[in-house]
């Protein structure tokens, strides 16, 4: 509906004969308006229904954007965290394949029986499998990327895991301004806006529409006259519309409206506590990895020394190669989760970027 008066051209033309008779020619070139006055807001709701509902549709376009980064974010440091532990696995397998040769060089000495080097060599075998597995999901993560970015499968460059460089302070306490920075936050007070607008323009229902119109033109016909050459004429109607007999219509679309205006504030109420839920856990996610990342650290350090120890004196005291096999197996294992806890930590950064609302739709 428009708020202003509506104009139209709509020329007529008649030629008409009786018995015989010269036949008269009679025509109108009239410009016809019409108001509606907006007295009681039915068109006034109605517009800014409609712009709810328009800003609806770009908060559901910011949506999927955000969603978009974040998941080419999270499948990008999910290849820094292969990469880092197929590096681990690699070096590893390298030193199991050294320890391997020497072991068989001591058998062949009458050090080492074959028992000890045969679970060396299975071992050995173990972490190569490892190494296998963690190509193929790179392989299989570097497809996801390409999807992600309408390319074709490839190699991508990247960084290492462990440059990455994240904020070291993270506030505690969300105002609750920053969540309307959600889209689905956003999308759902649009909904609540557009029930709001809908119960009114189903209560103004009620009430009547006034409507102005009028034609002003020239014409050579006034009244049973035809007159030449053509006159000015001018025409103004006042109309008032009530209605009777659709009550009850009306009444049943307004508790309609009603009911659809309590769903949607409800809905809205979910929604702002899911984003504040999903925000606090973001930011617990990221201060327990970096509490974890602090003991990781030292328990790796920690196993470095046993593999160190447990070497020596494998090597020249009496400890058992399979002491030094628990300990290196165990230190592989630390070190593998500390990588995949670095990794959580990103994530939850992401996690958070993505709770908060991301980046500002343009």
């Amino acid at each position: 509906m428009s708020f202003l008066p509506s104009f139209a051209l709509a020329p007529q033309g008649t030629v008409s004969g009786f018995d015989g008779q010269k036949a008269t020619q009679t025509y109108q070139l009239p410009v016809t308006a019409s108001w509606e006055l907006d007295i009681f807001g039915r068109m006034r709701n109605s517009k800014k229904q409609a712009q709810a509902l328009y800003a609806q549709s770009q908060d559901y376009k910011q949506a999927v954007c955000t969603q978009l980064i974040a998941n080419i974010a999270n499948t990008y440091y999910t290849l820094l965290m292969l990469d880092e532990q197929l590096d681990l696995s690699r070096r590893t397998a390298e030193t199991w394949k050294e320890t391997v040769a020497s072991a068989r060089a001591l058998m062949n000495a009458g050090q080492y029986d074959e028992a000890a080097v045969s679970q060396m060599e299975a071992t050995y075998y173990s972490v190569q499998t490892t190494v296998l597995d963690l190509e193929e999901q790179i392989n299989q993560v570097e497809n996801s990327m390409a999807l992600l970015l309408a390319e074709t499968p490839r190699s991508y460059e990247r960084g290492k895991l462990s440059e990455q460089v994240l904020p070291e302070n993270l506030s505690t306490g969300v105002p609750v301004q920053l969540l309307a920075n959600r889209p689905d936050v956003r999308s759902a007070e649009r909904s609540l806006e557009a029930a709001f607008y809908a119960t009114n323009q189903a209560r103004s229902a009620f009430y009547p529409s006034i409507t102005l119109s009028g034609s002003a033109g020239w014409t050579n016909e006034a009244g049973s006259l035809i007159i030449n050459p053509a006159k000015f004429l001018a025409s103004a109607i006042g109309s008032l519309t009530m209605p009777l007999f659709n009550r009850g219509q009306n009444i049943a679309n307004l508790k309609i409206a009603k009911a659809q205006q309590e769903e949607a504030k409800l809905s809205f109420q979910q929604t702002l506590l899911n984003a504040g839920t999903e925000v606090n856990d973001a930011l617990t996610a990221c201060q327990v990895s970096r509490e974890k990342a602090k003991l990781y650290e030292r328990q790796v350090d920690a196993l470095r020394n046993t593999v160190r120890s447990t070497s020596l004196l494998m090597e020249y005291g009496n400890r058992t190669y399979l002491e030094v096999l628990t300990a290196r197996q165990t230190l592989l294992d630390a070190e593998l989760s500390q990588v995949a806890n670095r990794f959580t930590e990103i994530q939850s950064i992401v996690t958070l970027y993505q709770a908060l609302g991301g980046g500002r739709g343009e």
